[in-house]
């Protein structure tokens, strides 16, 4: 039987360990009073993200950013549809004012393909409870996709002008009936086409989409999702407040009209790049998708993105910092499909991929923080405290998949550089649960993160508009996306010690987890290994020598 020690994990480090004492006092504080909840991270000045979150907060313009927010929040944004191209537009033309696709070594590049189905765009809908005697009272209703019932309308929902008495059972449905449920669209719609339903309408919402604050704001909360290309059953989201209203109407009528405009428009991807200076042709990847009509799921994505390219640009330009030895690819477009599409056309070697996916949630009106969710690693096989899954859930990880690298080690350190810049920001993190871009990259064999806001409420329903975004919160989260990015592409032999001692303070939170947990033996020896992989792809990094494309650690 192995014995683990503190003195294997030394051991394995291969790097001078340097005592806590060597941290500047008021910083150690920071971290114990809980800027961060993960594993401690080590600190050396002006080493890693250190050296750019202050000079990145610094030409970060929030105002700016919400602006682009603002802009985008109207706009029910679904891949190569109008608001789509509007946000596209919107970025492409900061992109280009300041100097990316002109200016020498800031390039710019449209990649455009055929979307594969019509693109989708929502004019009007309006749902309606119809008396005996024939008066109607509208229950939902939006006349333009800024208004605030628009996700009444899943993506690719038909043009429809139905009506038909109420039907609460699937089981007991009959041709011509209106079908309301609480069962998502996807359970039941092939069975309700079957029985000849005129029209389906769900008020499906998840656990995590109650009010936290007991305010039952989410019983006005209407879904927002999808449905096939090429649906024809005519279908809605309701709240559950419309819902209750609707079971206490059974057999009433309802009457559903739906417009809206399909068109054959090709899907873009923008990719801004700055290229990197004596490792040009390695990249780090930062990648925000457009689709989607929140305003945290995902305008404050893509515009933390943007106004992050511009303050470096800025930043590069006026030799507040240098240009970073690998090369950093911001892109924006379809969620999956804008990573896929550079992972294919890219001429550069990605060696890492963050995804930027809701950033600015405000903690006060939905109750999220920002997390790193870290890519698949030991903890995902076996959760242990302070390590927990967030209501997302887990996902199923192969232990042959397990790819050692220091990506959240670098990351994890952004996120507390940031915070102890700004005088304090509540974050966390947790293991890889999957649902974003950086879940492409892990694909591909790339380290993929995400940075988030979890658990917000309103996520993914009617309720997520600009109101419940954070200017402060998108700001920090952002600069911590760019410094991570920054930190990794411009790695140099200055950051290793931090790097290193970093991945070593989780593996000795983690097996020091196995213990007071309980918990079997290999579950800590898989922490060394990683630790000991991680090692390695850091020195790597630092050292400025090719990443291999995976780690066996025998």
């Amino acid at each position: 039987m192995r014995t683990l020690t503190l003195a294997s994990l030394l051991t394995l480090a291969a790097c001078q360990s340097s005592s806590i004492a060597d941290i500047p006092t008021e910083q150690v504080e920071g971290y114990r009073r809980g800027y961060h909840q993960g594993p401690e991270v080590f600190h050396v000045p002006d080493a890693g993200s250190a050296r750019f979150a202050p000079t990145l907060l610094e030409g970060f313009d929030a105002e700016a950013a919400m602006g682009t927010v603002a802009a985008l929040d109207p706009f029910y944004r679904e891949a190569g549809n109008e608001g789509f191209d509007a946000a596209l537009d919107l970025v492409l033309g900061v992109l280009r004012a300041n100097g990316f696709g002109e200016d020498e070594g800031f390039e710019l590049r449209i990649d455009e393909r055929a979307l594969g189905h019509p693109a989708w765009t929502p004019r009007s809908a309006r749902l309606s409870l119809v008396r005996a005697d024939g008066l109607a009272r509208d229950l939902h209703a939006f006349d333009a996709s800024s208004d605030r019932d628009r996700c009444m309308l899943p993506a690719h929902a038909p043009s429809a002008d139905v009506r038909g008495p109420l039907q609460t059972s699937l089981a007991q449905l009959r041709a011509g009936e209106v079908l309301v449920t609480e069962q998502r669209l996807a359970d039941v719609l092939d069975q309700a086409q079957a029985r000849g339903a005129a029209a389906v309408l769900s008020s499906f919402l998840r656990p995590f989409n109650e009010d936290p604050t007991g305010k039952r704001r989410h019983l006005d909360a209407i879904r927002y999702g999808r449905v096939p290309p090429g649906t024809t059953l005519p279908v809605a989201h309701i709240s559950p407040r419309v819902y209750e209203r609707l079971t206490a109407a059974r057999g009433a009528t309802v009457h559903l009209v739906a417009e809206v405009a399909l068109s054959e428009r090709p899907l873009r991807t923008v990719i801004a790049t700055v290229v990197g200076d004596d490792r040009a042709g390695e990249v780090v990847a930062l990648v925000a998708h457009v689709q989607e009509p929140g305003a945290n799921d995902n305008a404050t994505g893509v515009a933390g993105l943007l106004e992050g390219a511009r303050a470096l640009r800025v930043a590069l330009a006026d030799g507040a910092l240098k240009r970073p030895r690998r090369s950093v690819a911001f892109i924006w477009g379809e969620e999956y499909r804008a990573s896929e599409i550079f992972l294919e056309t890219t001429t550069r070697r990605p060696i890492a991929g963050i995804a930027a996916d809701m950033l600015g949630a405000s903690k006060e009106k939905t109750g999220a923080i920002c997390l790193l969710e870290r890519g698949p690693d030991p903890g995902a096989l076996t959760t242990l405290p302070p390590d927990q899954h967030t209501p997302w859930g887990a996902s199923r990880v192969d232990p042959e998949t397990l790819f050692p690298n220091g990506l959240a080690a670098i990351l994890r350190c952004a996120l507390v550089d940031v915070g102890l810049a700004a005088k304090g920001w509540q974050t966390d993190e947790h293991p890889w649960e999957g649902g974003s871009d950086h879940d492409v990259f892990l694909r591909a064999g790339v380290p993929g993160a995400l940075v988030w806001h979890f658990t917000d409420f309103a996520y993914h329903t009617s309720l997520d508009r600009l109101e419940m975004v954070d200017p402060a919160e998108l700001e920090k989260a952002s600069v911590a996306v760019i410094a991570g990015a920054l930190a990794v592409a411009d790695a140099g032999p200055r950051d290793l010690k931090r790097f290193v001692e970093t991945s070593l303070a989780e593996a000795e939170t983690r097996t020091g987890a196995v213990e007071l947990e309980g918990a079997p033996e290999e579950v800590a020896f898989q922490w060394v290994e990683w630790h000991h992989g991680s090692r390695r792809w850091i020195a790597a990094l630092c050292a400025g020598e090719p990443l291999p494309d995976r780690y066996r650690i025998d």
